[in-house]
Formats: structure tokens, C-alpha cells, sequence
């Protein structure tokens, strides 16, 4: 690059050409009840956009954790959030202080209702703003539709320096993490990965209370194995899903003759904010399977016992 428009940067506050890039090893903690937390709430939005903050610490350089969230009264249209609230954050922040809540925000998320996960030019100025307090703030992108049982679909982004852009610096340096990442989707590449934005790493850790909480969410008692369902309700229940189940199979042939039509690219674009009908089929056959098996079970055990 060219050493005079670099010393012209370096005069107007840009960044000096020896500043060390970030380092793509650097990695996201997300504990479960972050994670918990903002899933609820994402669901609990549909279909509009809703927004948080995540409370943490900057562990190293190279480990940033996500002990908990919090939601903001933020309202939000299909692809936007309004600015933060800064009023709200800090009566916020002094009563989880209070109860023994001592982390600093770390970053925010939001989330996109059925398309993916990405972020628009909103969401990237409120990105910056978040960095001018602290360089290493993350944005987390999670979307509650396509996340279905075993797959959340999430991201974590940080922006790009655009002058470093202009000096043909690369944002961060690439090492062997750089295989960590999760594939882009073609959404998130058009609207401006890699070039306003770059993706970092996320893995989840659990602490040993949060393993008792998460093993104690839905655990039933053994008495619970030997009720039964009521028989009406149950066939309700079973005509319903069956229903539905006939509902998903038709979409999934109407998307396997697309697929043969259409090229791979053309097809996975067409395919982003839509339901995977494939994948909410198995779950359905594994409800059906089970709950039948429990009511047969449970009658078979009830009539010779009692």
C-alpha cells in the first residue's frame, strides 16, 4: 500500500499500520442460559425483530464469556431495531448488580425471524456504536424459526476498521481457527460479510450449576411414567400431528422437485426464511413414535397392575 496515505491516515486518526489485527482464534462462550434466555425471547417476538444485551467479561485476548442477557423495551419492524435505550440499560445494570450480577455488558443481540443470520445496515451502525465503548463488543444474531431441537441457528459478528480496508490490511489475522467458523450462507455474503463485517467463533460451556438446572428442566417424576394421557385428547392429538405431518411431507416433495429444477445456489437463496419441512418431519415422527408407545405402554402396565 502506499506509505503516503497511510501517513495521511495516521495524521486524521486512522489506524497506525502496524496495529496488530485481531486474531481469528479469539472464541464467544455463550453459557446455556444466555442461550436459553435469548431464544425465549426471540420466539417470544415473532414476527418482529427483538433486541438484548449480554453480560460478560473479557476473559483474554483471545475468550470472550457470556454469563447471562437481558431484554431491552426496544420495538422493532421486520428487519430493524430501534436504537438502545440507555436509561433503561442503567437501572438495568444497577438492579442486576444488586443481586449479585456483577458483569459488564459485552456486547448485544437481536434477532431475524426466518432469514437467517446477518447484519443490515442498522444493525452495523449499532454495531460501531457499541465498539466506540469498547472495541471488542460483539453483535449476536439468532434466528428462532430455523432453529429447531439439536440446532440453533446463531452467529456472532464484530465490523471492519474500513480504513484498514483502505489500506489493504486484513481485519484480523487468519490462523487454524479459521476452520472453526460456520460456513457463510449466501444471505449473509451479500449483505456484506467479509466486507463490512466479519463472523467469530461460538462454542458453549456449562458450570456445574447450570448442568443441574438444564438436567432438572423437564425431569418428571417415576409416577409420571405410569400415567396415561387422556384417550380422547390423545386422539385429538394424534390426528392433529398427522395432519400436519401430511402438511410437511407435501412441502418436502414440492422442495425435492424444486431442487432437481433449480441449480444448487438458485435453490438454497429460494430456501432462506422458509421452514425446513425435512427436518420438522423427523421430529414429528419421533413425538408420534413415543408419546403412542408411552399411551400403550402405560394401558398395557395400568390393566395389569390396577
Amino acid at each position: 500500500f502506499d506509505p503516503r496515505l497511510a501517513a495521511l491516515l495516521n495524521r486524521q486518526g486512522g489506524v497506525p499500520a502496524d496495529t496488530p489485527a485481531v486474531d481469528t482464534s479469539e472464541q464467544i462462550y455463550i453459557s446455556s442460559l444466555a442461550l436459553l434466555k435469548m431464544l425465549k425471547h426471540g420466539r417470544a417476538g415473532v414476527p418482529m425483530e427483538v433486541m438484548g444485551l449480554m453480560l460478560g467479561k473479557f476473559v483474554d485476548d483471545y475468550t470472550v464469556q457470556v454469563c447471562d442477557v437481558f431484554a431491552m423495551p426496544q420495538s422493532g419492524t421486520g428487519v430493524s431495531v430501534e436504537a438502545v435505550d440507555h436509561v433503561f440499560q442503567t437501572k438495568m445494570m444497577d438492579m442486576l448488580k444488586q443481586t449479585g450480577r456483577p458483569e459488564d455488558v459485552v456486547g448485544w443481540y437481536h434477532s431475524h425471524p426466518g432469514f437467517g443470520c446477518w447484519l443490515s445496515g442498522v444493525d452495523i451502525n449499532t454495531q460501531q456504536s457499541f465498539e466506540q465503548l469498547n472495541q471488542r463488543a460483539v453483535a449476536v444474531v439468532v434466528d428462532p424459526i430455523q432453529s429447531v431441537k439439536g440446532k440453533v441457528v446463531i452467529d456472532a459478528f464484530r465490523s471492519i476498521n474500513t480504513q484498514m480496508v483502505v489500506l489493504g490490511q486484513e481485519p484480523r489475522q487468519t490462523t487454524s481457527m479459521i476452520g472453526h467458523l460456520n460456513k457463510p450462507s449466501i444471505q449473509a455474503l451479500i449483505h456484506g460479510l467479509n466486507r463490512h463485517y466479519y463472523s467469530i467463533a461460538i462454542s458453549y460451556r456449562k458450570s456445574e450449576l447450570e448442568e443441574k438446572m438444564l438436567m432438572n428442566l423437564h425431569k418428571k417424576g417415576w409416577t409420571e411414567g405410569l400415567k396415561t394421557s387422556d384417550f380422547k385428547e390423545h386422539d385429538k392429538a394424534n390426528e392433529a400431528t398427522v395432519k400436519k405431518m401430511l402438511e410437511l411431507v407435501k412441502a418436502y416433495n414440492k422442495a425435492v422437485q424444486e431442487e432437481d429444477k433449480k441449480s444448487a445456489e438458485k435453490f438454497q437463496i429460494d430456501q432462506v426464511g422458509k421452514l425446513d419441512a425435512k427436518k420438522h418431519l423427523q421430529e414429528d415422527v419421533e413425538t408420534v413414535m413415543s408419546d403412542n408407545i408411552i399411551q400403550c405402554l402405560g394401558t398395557m402396565l395400568d390393566t395389569v397392575v390396577f
